[in-house]
């Protein structure tokens, strides 16, 4: 059965839809098979990989007309897109019993036939982020390496114990990713420390550089190893994925943050 990984942060610009791309791709090149989620109403990761509009997206399966529809964006790689009428979704299951359950029961009969399912979540902690959130089994929060990156941080974590304590006992916080570093900034390394001081053990020691070649490839509708395999980006990623594999295979750090500093 796949593993359903969620990335959340409900602060935007902070390389959710980059790393899911990403990591995605890079999985199936290690042999994984991955279906990607893009559960935000912007739709970016559907634009920046090319998906054309389907039939059915993640908004018309989430409003019960259709089951998911993946998409092959390439061999082993697989994508449910969305729409821009994904950002009515939630005044429309407002009245819906089980609307945070949805998306568990849509990934259900999927879930076999991947290892990993990512889930792109938009920036906000709505309905939407709850249903990603009662669906996974892990949450991984990418963060910039910027001062504001910091501000929140107690907030998603009080949202992700809630749900753990009411929908879903299982979901941890599997992994703590920094985004867009550049190690010749003080301010870049310093944020770095301080969300090892939170997160501790939790933190990937893979760090994303911000290089160019990561902002280009969503213009080409490419992830960055098709756009790019050369890339400090490609580097990053590929030993991100790696060391992704090795936490899951292991159980290494997938339980919430101990001793968690308030905010």
């Amino acid at each position: 059965m796949g593993t359903v990984i969620s990335l959340l942060n409900h602060k935007g610009g902070v390389g959710k839809t980059t790393s899911v791309i990403n990591i995605g791709a890079g999985l199936v090149q290690l042999g994984k098979r991955a279906l990607l989620i893009d559960l935000d109403p912007q739709a970016n990761l559907t634009l920046s990989m090319g998906i054309p509009r389907q039939p059915s997206t993640i908004y018309e399966a989430i409003r019960g007309e259709s089951d998911l529809e993946p998409y092959e964006a390439k061999p082993g790689l697989h994508v449910v897109g969305s729409t821009l009428n994904l950002s009515g979704a939630e005044m429309e299951l407002i009245n819906e019993a089980g609307r945070e359950l949805i998306l568990r029961e849509l990934l259900d009969p999927v879930r076999d036939a991947y290892d990993f399912i990512f889930i792109d979540c938009p920036p906000s902690l709505g309905l939407l982020t709850l249903n990603a959130l009662t669906a996974s089994d892990l949450v991984y929060i990418p963060m910039q390496t910027e001062f504001l990156a910091l501000q929140g941080l107690t907030k998603i974590k009080q949202v992700i114990d809630k749900v753990k304590f009411r929908l879903n006992r299982q979901l941890e916080i599997g992994g703590v990713l920094a985004t867009m570093y550049d190690q010749r900034k003080v301010l870049n390394r310093d944020v770095v420390d301080t969300i090892n001081k939170y997160f501790g053990p939790l933190v990937f020691n893979t760090m994303i550089r911000d290089t160019v070649a990561l902002a280009e490839a969503p213009a080409q509708r490419k992830d960055i190893f098709a756009y790019n395999p050369a890339s400090a980006g490609a580097e990053d990623y590929m030993n991100l994925c790696r060391e992704i594999l090795n936490r899951i295979e292991n159980g290494v750090a997938v339980a919430p943050a101990a001793g968690a500093q308030e905010r």
